[in-house]
């Protein structure tokens, strides 16, 4: 298969003569084997199969497989959430005592995590800005360096990770690149085309796209090579003496040596497995985003010309806009449009925020973003509301900032909703 859209109606399951059209929801938590001997070889990884959904399921291995081959990835795991990957994508690179460099623009809960909950750990993060020059991020390394990330449009300042240029220099020091494509999903940016390593999702947002189930997801390129600086990654390749001594990249390659570890590691121990159900409801919504992304794109286009021609709006940002500050990347890496997530400002501030959501008809205050319907939050005070000022703005999230989902419901109807609340202010 080689066109996207097909791949998003058809990859990752292909029934046999009698078998179910559509991808069947194994919704068990344990396979039987006639013998001890069979069911050993697959606790040993010498045999392929299912014996406990929390390591892997039919179902999710089907949905896993779709979203590799719409990332161009070798293999990828799913996550009970998009959190659960953000933490296992670094997790199981680095450990106390290892160092992780970061994009300062991230979703507020990633920084959090980051900052905070994985400092816990042991494990230091140092931020930097996604504008910063090659000479500025190669300081911010250190000898125990194990990662780079970053996201590819960053929730909720919208700002464009150059991905090829931190891909450059992440690979002159040693490490991978991991970039969180929730944004503009596979089907408006593909990372790895661009030198990225490892690509995470929640894909509780676009990929699944009605607000139906959380969830998360981590692809692996295959291409990173871990024996070339098996010193900084001894986890992948010295033997792991919790898993019968397997050496993960000698034993499954390039392709499979990241995820496996993830799997039989991480997975075993943290259990942040999705429901089958939850996989059955994701790989419906990825059936159609393919046609649900343009609409996006287009609508939040249009939204963004609206409000930026405004009186009353004292900002918008928007890559898709001429004059963006991030216009001429999202062109490079996202010539078909970016998502359908716009932020902007009207003219009061906070207060003006306020009076303006509260009139919104068509459109959610909720705290969610990315789905079929249109959407709106104040990230200052909700999403972003443990980090200061100071961090805030260092995270390109401005106090005033709102962040609008747009849907995919007629324009004309977006539209008129903003006038009408805009006309309160």
């Amino acid at each position: 298969m080689s066109g996207i859209g097909t791949k998003c109606v058809q990859e990752g399951y292909t029934p046999r003569s009698g078998e179910p059209r559509v991808l069947p929801i194994v919704q068990s938590t344990t396979f039987k084997y006639d013998t001890g001997e069979a069911m050993g070889k697959l606790f040993d990884l010498e045999a392929e199969g299912y014996f406990y959904t929390r390591l892997q399921n039919p179902t999710n291995d089907s949905v896993a497989r779709k979203l590799a081959a719409l990332e161009g990835g070798s293999a990828a795991i799913l996550l009970s959430s998009g959190q659960a990957a953000s933490f296992y994508s670094v997790f199981n690179l680095a450990s106390a005592g290892d160092h992780v460099v970061s994009s300062a623009a991230v979703y507020g809960g990633t920084y959090n995590l980051f900052a905070v909950t994985m400092k816990r750990m042991g494990i230091d993060f140092t931020f930097v800005s996604p504008d910063a020059t090659d000479e500025e991020l190669s300081a911010a390394f250190r000898p125990n360096t194990k990662a780079v990330f970053g996201e590819t449009i960053a929730n909720p300042a919208l700002a464009v990770l150059d991905i090829e240029r931190f891909a450059r220099v992440a690979h002159a020091h040693g490490v991978p690149l991991i970039v969180d494509n929730t944004f503009p999903t596979p089907i408006n940016c593909r990372p790895f085309e661009w030198g990225a390593d490892i690509v995470t999702h929640s894909t509780t947002k676009y990929l699944d796209g009605h607000a139906t189930s959380v969830g998360g997801a981590i692809v692996d390129s295959g291409k990173f090579d871990w024996f070339r600086y098996a010193d900084k990654f001894p986890g992948l390749t010295t033997p792991d003496e919790s898993y019968h001594g397997i050496v993960y990249a000698e034993k499954f390659g390039l392709g499979g040596a990241y995820v496996t570890k993830c799997t039989a590691q991480l997975m075993r121990d943290f259990g942040s497995i999705p429901s089958p159900f939850n996989c059955f409801l994701l790989n419906l919504g990825m059936e159609t985003l393919h046609l649900r992304m343009p609409r996006h794109v287009a609508n939040a286009q249009a939204a963004a010309e609206f409000l930026s021609a405004h009186p009353k709006v004292a900002w918008v940002q928007y890559c898709g806009l001429p004059g963006d500050k991030y216009y001429e990347l999202g062109k490079k890496y996202l010539p078909n449009g970016s998502s359908g997530v716009l932020s902007f400002g009207v003219k009061g501030g906070r207060a003006g925020a306020e009076t303006f959501m509260k009139n919104l008809k068509l459109a959610a205050i909720v705290t969610h973003v990315a789905d079929a319907r249109t959407c709106i939050l104040h990230p200052a005070s909700t999403t972003h509301r443990q980090m200061s000022d100071e961090e805030l703005i260092a995270g390109g999230v401005a106090p005033d900032m709102m962040r609008l989902s747009v849907g995919i419901e007629d324009p004309e109807d977006i539209l008129a909703d903003l006038a009408q609340a805009l006309e309160k202010v």
